[in-house]
């Protein structure tokens, strides 16, 4: 009888260790694969180290050119912000091969740009998507502000007045635009967590996490906002 209780012990210990190492607690309350966390942890301690003004710079060498020739291994996708003074390779401190970047202004989706994400994701096998928003956004600003655009302006302000209009029914002495662009950068999260066959497969599988985040062009520091 000792013995078998013994054995039985030692399985549940097992089987407790072994999804001890396979999942974490994610920033969605959900799950967040180790591989996931692992990408996570190196972009923020990147832009730690840019806030800090104590960039390494890694991956940028010819040594490194010559690895990634032939292939690429990127630990994240980066869905950010066309602003040029948000370019993720800086913010985080990263090199060639290293983060896979789909930039648009606004951060907003478009099946072509949904398409680059379902790519990634799929034939990298990418862990982990970040959605990067940041303060003072030119586009998420004209959308708040209105007006007459010319072009194809118009399909981005589009994308972006649900998060205006969202923003205006919660903030009433708030920023305005600070608002609209974190709630932007939810939605863009929300869709992408929605968006079949393949991103939504992945996540029910446990294979990927797509959080968002927030920029502050002032202080250099990339705020995690996923609850």
């Amino acid at each position: 009888m000792k013995k078998i209780v013994l054995q039985i012990s030692i399985a549940i210990f097992v089987i407790l260790t072994f999804c001890s190492l396979i999942f974490v607690p994610s920033t969605e309350g959900k799950t967040m694969n180790t591989k996931a966390k692992e990408a996570l942890n190196i972009l923020m301690e990147g832009n730690k180290r840019y806030a800090e003004g104590k960039l390494l710079h890694p991956h940028q060498g010819i040594d490194r050119r010559k690895d990634v020739a032939e292939g690429q291994h990127p630990i994240a996708i980066i869905v950010a912000c066309s602003d040029s003074r948000v370019p993720p390779e800086i913010v985080f401190d990263q090199g060639l091969g290293d983060i896979f970047v789909v930039r648009v202004a606004g951060n907003v989706l478009s099946e072509v740009n949904i398409g680059s994400i379902d790519y990634a994701a799929e034939h990298f096998g990418i862990p982990l998507v970040i959605v990067l928003g940041h303060t003072r956004c030119g586009a998420v600003t004209v959308a708040v502000k209105g007006g007459e655009v010319t072009g194809h302006v118009r399909s981005i302000l589009e994308a972006i007045e649900p998060a205006v209009n969202e923003a205006r029914k919660q903030c009433r002495e708030c920023d305005l635009v600070d608002a609209a662009a974190r709630i932007n950068v939810d939605r863009v999260v929300k869709n992408l967590q929605d968006s079949g066959p393949i991103l939504s497969h992945l996540i029910k599988e446990g294979k990927l996490t797509i959080v968002g985040a927030y920029y502050d062009l002032d202080t250099g520091k990339v705020e995690l906002l996923s609850k």
